[in-house]
C-alpha cells in the first residue's frame, strides 16, 4: 500500500505514519493495568489479605466454640450429678446451706483470716 507524497516525491507506507498515543504507550498502559489488578487482588476487599484475615477469624471462632462446647458439656454433667447423685446433694446441703440430719449438731467456728469463704449464717 505505497502511495506517493505530492510534496517531496517520497513514497510513504502505512507503517510510516505516526503511531497514535495508544499504540505508542500500549505496553505502559498494559503494565499499569496488570499492576492495578495485582494490587487489587492483594489489598482489595476480597483479596488475599482479606481472605487470610477471615481464615484467622474462623480459627479463633472455632477454638472459642470448642471451648464453649467443653464448658457446656461440663455444666451438663454437673446438672445430671446434681439431679441424681445423693452424696453430692447432701454435700451441698451441708456445706453451702448449713443443713444437718435430724439429731446432728452443727458447730460453727469463727472464720480465720485464711478462709476465703465466709461461714454460712443459718443454724439448724
Amino acid at each position: 500500500m505505497a502511495r506517493q507524497n505530492k510534496g517531496n516525491g517520497k513514497t510513504m507506507n502505512a507503517r510510516d505514519k505516526k503511531p497514535t498515543f495508544f499504540r505508542r504507550n500500549l505496553r505502559t498502559i498494559l503494565g499499569f493495568a496488570i499492576l492495578a489488578l495485582a494490587i487489587h487482588d492483594v489489598f482489595g476487599p476480597h483479596g488475599f489479605l482479606a481472605m487470610r484475615r477471615t481464615q484467622m477469624e474462623i480459627k479463633q471462632f472455632s477454638a472459642e466454640m470448642q471451648k464453649l462446647d467443653k464448658e457446656n458439656q461440663e455444666l451438663s454433667d454437673e446438672v445430671t450429678s446434681l439431679k441424681t447423685d445423693p452424696r453430692l446433694i447432701e454435700k451441698i446441703a451441708r456445706e453451702d446451706m448449713g443443713l444437718a440430719k435430724p439429731g446432728e449438731l452443727i458447730f460453727k467456728l469463727p472464720a480465720t483470716q485464711d478462709d476465703a469463704k465466709p461461714a454460712p449464717n443459718k443454724d439448724h
